[in-house]
């Protein structure tokens, strides 16, 4: 692996080549093809083509169901017709939103004998992922489907196979994977800009309520006002609970916790930067450590998981944390280390840093640095890292929007998306298997070519 990266790093340096005099004051210049630049604007043509009228419908007016309709609709060309949801105050919320005239029901199975809908966009509960997708493609509706795309590891084959007979456009909505900041870095790590791949981490860090999932529960929430039966028909049943109807990411029964809501964010960004198909080991470690109100997942995550070496990349570790106990709170990020440099990932902005080297020949300079106490003067000396950061233009519609709009595009074109059910399978699965192996006190093993568990 390290032979076939040294072309593309060497290409790399030739065109981030830094001069002798300017490494020995630490600045980061571009060689002769580009003039001293440590920052540049990232950028997205903004040429659009709306050539036909696309209508979506939202199952599940929650709010991120919510906030991915109103991307959407800035998409040029797509028009809302219709709402599913299980709680009368999210569909008056919606026509009030989005039009009175828009139609509004209970029953998802409404939507999807609607003639006039074209692709829907799923944002229910993880639980209901798997059923409603398939059940939309099965009836020749495109579907985004809001991440995890599944809520258990077995769930994924069905969607796939379902993806694959039907021909439907399917997206799975982890946001930022089609950004500027994703692909940049993928296009740094092609070239060499941190030479060979050895290890990569990510974290999350939140402390207010509602980012914890103390979502508001609204005072007219009962029996009366949501449809309990539903929402419990696929899964345990219990008597109504609005905590969890209001606050599901909390309880396993509905949710995925962390590693699905949040490290499933950082498995997409890192294959889609990687070309990788996932890891082959996991493993999981944490606890609830502070918010003690009945939820049925930790409020502290650790993960580490195992890449073994293929075509599109060398071995290398991965650790994910996530906190909902930090003070500092609102932080996220992505890093990949290599063994000239490292990058840190954003939608939005990529950081790019790498060691330097400074040698000289001067025989004067040489003895200077003998008669200093320098036995081995000839050596080269490490210098502060050079560091040039790539940042979205002003104007930039972000990560959600690229994401929307390649999954638009597609349905217009019959193109393809960049998540369809097969990654965004393989980005669910070491998520789920970061809870199963939590939950199990036992390491995990998994073929991410075939998408399968193995035994350890």
């Amino acid at each position: 692996m390290k032979e076939n990266q040294e072309p593309s790093r060497r290409g790399f340096l030739k065109k981030l080549g830094t001069a002798t005099a300017a490494a020995a004051i630490g600045t980061s210049v571009f060689a002769a093809e580009r003039q001293s630049k440590p920052f540049e604007y990232l950028k997205r043509s903004s040429a659009i083509s709306a050539n036909s009228q696309i209508n979506i419908a939202l199952i599940g007016a929650g709010g991120q169901g919510s906030e991915d309709t109103s991307v959407a609709l800035k998409v040029p060309g797509v028009k809302l017709v219709a709402v599913c949801d299980l709680y009368d105050g999210r569909l008056n919320d919606a026509k009030k939103r989005w039009g009175a005239d828009i139609y509004t029901t209970k029953i998802y199975k409404e939507i999807l004998n609607r003639k006039d809908v074209d692709a829907v966009i799923v944002g229910t509960p993880d639980f209901w992922h798997q059923q409603i997708s398939i059940d939309a493609m099965r009836a020749g509706k495109h579907v985004y489907c809001e991440k995890p795309m599944v809520h258990s590891i077995t769930e994924g084959p069905a969607i796939i196979k379902a993806q694959q007979e039907t021909g439907k456009i399917f997206q799975v909505g982890s946001q930022g994977v089609s950004s500027l900041g994703n692909e940049k870095a993928r296009e740094l790590l092609k070239s060499g800009a941190i030479g060979q791949l050895n290890y990569a981490e990510g974290f999350w860090a939140r402390r207010g309520p509602v980012e914890v999932w103390q979502y508001p529960i609204p005072a007219d929430a009962s029996p009366q006002t949501v449809d309990w039966e539903t929402y419990v028909s696929n899964t345990h049943k219990r008597p109504f609970d609005e905590k969890r109807f209001f606050r599901w990411r909390n309880y396993t029964d509905y949710g995925t916790g962390m590693a699905g809501d949040l490290f499933v964010h950082l498995f997409s960004s890192l294959h889609f930067v990687t070309g990788s198909y996932g890891p082959e080991k996991v493993y999981a470690s944490g606890g609830l450590r502070f918010w003690n109100d009945g939820r049925e997942v930790p409020d502290v995550l650790l993960g580490t998981f195992d890449y073994g070496k293929n075509a599109a990349h060398p071995a290398f570790n991965l650790s994910l944390r996530c906190n909902f106990v930090d003070g500092t709170s609102g932080t996220t990020y992505l890093r990949l280390v290599g063994s000239e440099g490292a990058m840190d990932i954003t939608w939005d902005k990529v950081v790019l840093k790498r060691n330097k080297v400074f040698q000289s020949e001067d025989p004067f300079y040489l003895e200077k640095l003998r008669q200093a106490g320098d036995t081995n003067p000839e050596r080269k000396k490490m210098m502060p890292p050079e560091e040039i950061s790539f940042e979205a233009d002003k104007g930039y519609l972000g990560g959600p929007y690229d994401h929307m709009n390649n999954f638009i595009t597609a349905i217009r074109n019959n193109g393809k998306v960049t998540e369809d059910a097969t990654f965004g399978y393989r980005a669910a699965a070491p998520a789920l298997l970061c809870n199963d192996s939590y939950y199990q006190n036992v390491p995990m093993h998994w073929d991410p070519e075939k998408m399968v568990l193995k035994r350890g």
